[in-house]
C-alpha cells in the first residue's frame, strides 16, 4: 500500500525548463530606471527650464537677528494657511531657517501672526 502512494506522487523537479522563466517587464505604464518617456507636461516637454539658484535673503542682506516683532518680514515665510514655508522653497539657509521658525512661533504666541487660516 505504501509503495502505491509513493508511485502515484510525482517527483518535484525544479529545473528551469518546467518552471516559467521570470522575465523583466519591458512594457507597462512606468519606464525602467534610467529611461525617460517624453510626454505632455513631463520634464522633457520641449523647452528647457532654467532654475535660478536660491540664495538666503538674510545672508544676502546681512541680517543677523531675526526679530519676532517684524511681522512684515515674517509673513513672507508663512503660507496663507498659516504654515511655515520650508527652506527648499524659500531658499533660506539652515541656521537662518531655525531662527526664522523660532521667531514665527514667538510671533504666533503673542498673536502677531495667525496659527491657522481664517475659514
Amino acid at each position: 500500500m505504501a509503495e502505491q502512494v509513493v508511485q502515484q506522487q510525482q517527483p518535484a523537479t525544479t529545473t528551469t525548463e518546467q518552471r516559467p522563466a521570470e522575465s523583466v517587464r519591458t512594457e507597462g505604464p512606468r519606464p525602467r530606471t534610467g529611461e525617460r518617456r517624453p510626454g505632455p507636461g513631463g520634464r522633457d516637454s520641449g523647452r528647457k527650464f532654467f532654475r535660478r539658484k536660491k540664495v538666503c535673503k538674510f545672508c544676502q542682506e546681512k541680517i543677523d537677528a531675526i526679530n519676532y516683532k517684524d511681522v512684515r518680514l515674517l509673513s513672507q515665510f508663512v503660507a496663507e494657511r498659516g504654515k511655515i514655508v520650508p527652506r527648499r522653497l524659500t531658499g533660506v539657509c539652515t541656521p537662518h531657517q531655525r531662527r526664522l521658525s523660532a521667531a514665527i512661533k514667538q510671533a504666533r504666541n503673542i498673536a502677531l501672526l495667525p496659527f491657522a487660516a481664517k475659514y
